[in-house]
């Protein structure tokens, strides 16, 4: 169920000014990191969720853009904030090298990371590997681990898949201990399904209740967004 809400046009820490702002009754936002290399549909997802919207036209990110939605999960409100990074080539190992590079700003503070890789493209594959490795190696939040979403896009595309399915379904969720989601931006298929488990990876560390039940706002204003 989708309950349209306009989306704020909000920078860096307004976060915490999220929904029920200076009562302090409101939980602290999600904030969910979208990274893949280029091309592979990052960005084409974010906006199918968020707005409904898919271009037929590559639209290539070269800066980090955040936007920001909401969702109810377990009963409570919570703010999400959705960055779709470009394509670093590397992760940050410091808070320094973070915010030095534009691209990568509030990327190790992320609750989730959403790693896109597109079916069709190996060496996209390559790159989620070797993201999240970095991840693993060099992210810390006061947590023992940051849950990591493994997502293949393009999924309209089957016939030109390069790695089979069950390969890559078996090393993310045995091996790597990720959950794993295919979709395709393009017929809008496995989009809602696959920002439920990211939610849902955060909620599992700060909700009682593992299976979650959760109702997104999309929002109604397409170009409420920050471009960073």
């Amino acid at each position: 169920m989708h309950w349209p809400v306009a989306c704020e046009n909000r920078e860096g820490g307004a976060g915490g000014r999220g929904r029920g702002g200076g009562s302090g009754g409101m939980s602290p936002p999600f904030k969910i990191a979208v990274l893949g290399a280029q091309g592979v549909g990052k960005t084409a997802i974010v906006r199918r969720f968020l707005c409904d919207d898919y271009s037929e036209t590559p639209s290539p990110n070269h800066a980090r853009r955040v936007y920001l939605s909401a969702a109810v999960l377990n009963g409570h409100v919570h703010d999400l904030q959705i960055t779709d990074y470009p394509a670093i080539p590397a992760f940050p190992g410091s808070s320094l090298q973070e915010w030095t590079d534009s691209c990568c700003r509030g990327i190790r503070s992320a609750h989730v990371y959403i790693l896109v890789y597109d079916i069709c493209c190996f060496d996209s594959f390559e790159y989620v590997k070797t993201m999240r490795q970095q991840i693993l190696e060099t992210r810390v939040l006061g947590t023992a681990e940051t849950p990591i979403l493994i997502v293949g896009n393009k999924r309209d595309l089957q016939r030109g898949r390069v790695i089979p399915r069950h390969n890559v379904s078996d090393l993310v969720r045995k091996s790597w201990k990720c959950g794993y989601v295919e979709c395709s931006a393009h017929f809008n298929w496995h989009i809602l399904l696959l920002f439920s488990e990211a939610l849902r990876s955060v909620g599992c560390s700060r909700c009682k209740h593992v299976h979650a039940t959760i109702r997104f706002q999309r929002a109604l204003r397409r170009e409420r967004c920050v471009l960073m």
